[in-house]
């Protein structure tokens, strides 16, 4: 039977990329004691990396294909295939960022002024070729971790690190004085897998359920009861991805019409609605929308 060697990031990614997994259809059930999670797909198994490995994972065959992020693929400057952006997060729907933060008080205020000056940052590679492009000569720290207390305790001038709202860095007292990268999640395969047929497909089925299920987040569908009379100043408020769906109800003069909006709109349309005349007004979650 065909296989595809599937990558499930570690840390704070990986509880989002289960549930959005479940959502898509797949049932993933960890296990405290292994990195190999059960699948309830016989076409594929999975194993949990950490992002920052993924890429190489990939690249070198251990595993078809995987979930990481687009900063790590170019820190490994890895050899493989990007199949469609995923963005999601644990705090929002916006891409990370890599930024360069100093101290409030530090009279370092633009990227010259770093100029034989000690970065720390987990990403290595990256941001050595960011400044040798500019002409700019830093040393370049490893960080294993805590960087932003790197900076705080002068055991840098500058660090380079992730954020999403900028919360901890401000926490610390530090001010972000250049953004290096923006970042989000990417569902990536190999060159071989891409070159099968049978994974190749397997993994556009997994990226188009992925998206779909994505695409659903913030998206809800919207049944009402309308008596034909009514039934354009209700289609005249509905707003659609294309357009709704009206069907006559048996042996009556009204409608049943039903749409797909934002449901961050519900709670101002469902009012209007009523006022023109709208019935039995029903809302609902969606899992997947695929377009």
């Amino acid at each position: 039977m065909n296989e595809l060697k599937f990558g499930l990031p570690k840390g704070s990614l990986e509880k989002a990329t289960i549930e959005l997994f479940d959502k898509s259809g797949w049932k993933i059930k960890l296990s405290s004691r292994n990195y190999f999670p059960e699948i309830d797909d016989q076409e594929m198994s999975c194993s949990i990396c950490r992002p920052q490995e993924m890429s190489r994972y990939v690249e070198d065959g251990i595993l078809d294909a995987g979930i990481t992020g687009k900063d790590w693929i170019l820190e490994n400057e890895s050899d493989v295939i990007v199949i469609t952006d995923l963005v999601y997060s644990k705090v929002s729907r916006k891409p990370t960022r890599w930024v360069l933060a100093v101290p409030g008080d530090s009279p370092i205020n633009c990227l010259e002024d770093l100029e034989g000056k000690k970065i720390s940052t987990e990403l290595v590679q990256f941001t050595k070729k960011y400044f040798a492009e500019k002409k700019i000569n830093v040393d370049i720290e490893f960080s294993w971790g805590a960087t932003e207390a790197k900076v705080v305790s002068k055991l840098a001038d500058a660090i380079v690190e992730v954020t999403e709202t900028e919360s901890t860095i401000r926490a610390h007292g530090l001010k972000v004085i250049h953004e290096l990268l923006s970042s989000n999640t990417q569902l990536i395969a190999n060159k071989a897998a891409w070159n099968d047929p049978w994974k190749r497909e397997k993994i556009e089925n997994i990226a188009l359920l992925l998206q779909g299920a994505l695409r659903a987040d913030n998206i809800v569908g919207l049944k009402m009861n309308v008596s034909n009379d009514n039934l354009g100043k209700i289609i005249d408020l509905l707003p659609s991805m294309n357009a709704p769906t009206v069907a006559n109800l048996y042996q009556m003069d009204w409608c049943s019409v039903e749409t797909v909006i934002s449901e961050h709109e519900v709670r101002d349309l469902i009012p209007k609605l009523i006022k023109v005349g709208a019935e039995g007004i029903v809302e609902y979650a969606l899992n997947k929308v695929i377009l």
